[in-house]
């Protein structure tokens, strides 16, 4: 991709949220224009839905980033070496703890985990920690723990649920990706290079530009996506999932559809699911808790554009698998 390209994608991105950001400040003066008034009311409440996905993702989005660059500007790939376990199997418990102690949820964990993959992390390790942290959070629990106090146990059944099922995961991606590389190689940003070269005695300078350039690589991807996400909740009819939502064998799959369509971030997803608490079975709303932050509309274009098309497919068809049957079997067990 030429740098005249992917500025002309970057721009037309910030003419996009622009353009939805000055609907939501003057909403109310346009429903007055005779224009406007021949479009449904749904359209401003697209536009509604897109700015608070953007809004409330949009900082966690610079924490990411702001990770990935510190990471890039200091951390060694000897440093990652000695870290991890040499074994591939003992690798995959700390990488999945390592959301204890990095709050880091889902909107922020990709460019993250790319970088560490491209600093020599194992990819199936990188997986376990990418699925794994927008999870196990301390943020994620709390928040949680709070949404449900009536039920405080689904807190800690979030974070068992979530570390069993990216433990598995991992394991299933070693085995089909042993030694593979699954970033995308042509993905690497070449227009910063001056920056890049000329700062290198310089630490600080060299993180800023390496995070400028991953919030706009990162950013048309969440805008994308959170467009996406706010089409399907404007116009999904969510009253023919409702009618099953008691089902023990197809709630859980409903829960985890809508997590996919609504994209709420996992610090703030807790309380969107207490809100079907009455309608949806614990184990579906655990599903919606554990599967939401792994995979939802957002991360999906992020994935597509920084790692190979093959590993992505295959990634969104284990991990609902995964995640379904380990739920499915927890509340057969506990609840």
């Amino acid at each position: 991709m030429t740098y005249l390209n992917k500025m002309l994608k970057d721009s037309l991105c910030l003419l996009l949220f622009g353009f939805f950001m000055i609907l939501f400040l003057f909403a109310e003066k346009i429903k007055d224009i005779s224009f406007f008034n021949r479009f449904p009311s749904s359209f401003l409440n697209i536009n509604t839905i897109f700015l608070s996905i953007v809004l409330e993702a949009i900082p966690f989005i610079l924490l990411g980033v702001f990770v990935s660059a510190i990471i890039q500007a200091f951390v060694s790939e000897n440093a990652i070496r000695k870290f991890l376990p040499r074994n591939a199997y003992l690798a995959l418990i700390p990488a999945a703890l390592l959301g204890v102690i990095f709050p880091i949820c889902e909107c922020a964990i990709i460019p993250v985990v790319r970088r560490l993959i491209k600093k020599g992390m194992p990819a199936h390790v990188g997986v376990v920690f990418m699925l794994s942290a927008p999870i196990l959070n301390p943020v994620v629990y709390a928040s949680t723990y709070f949404a449900f106090k009536s039920t405080p146990y689904i807190a800690n059944a979030r974070m068992f649920a979530g570390f069993i099922s990216s433990i598995i995961i991992g394991l299933i991606i070693y085995r089909r990706f042993k030694g593979e590389n699954i970033l995308k190689t042509d993905n690497d940003i070449q227009h910063g290079h001056h920056h890049h070269h000329s700062s290198k005695r310089n630490k600080f300078l060299e993180t800023l530009y390496h995070a400028s350039d991953e919030l706009f690589d990162t950013g048309k991807y969440l805008f994308i996506g959170a467009f996406l996400a706010s089409l399907f909740q404007t116009f999904l009819d969510r009253n023919v999932l409702l009618s099953i939502g008691t089902s023990p064998s197809l709630a859980p799959g409903v829960m985890m559809g809508f997590a996919y369509v609504l994209s709420v971030c996992s610090s703030a997803d807790a309380f969107v699911a207490s809100s079907f608490g009455s309608t949806f079975t614990e184990g579906s709303i655990l599903a919606f808790l554990v599967f939401g932050p792994m995979i939802d509309i957002k991360n999906t274009l992020m994935l597509f554009g920084y790692f190979k098309k093959r590993f992505v497919l295959f990634l969104l068809m284990v991990t609902p698998v995964v995640v379904y049957l380990s739920v499915y079997i927890f509340q057969l067990i506990f609840i």
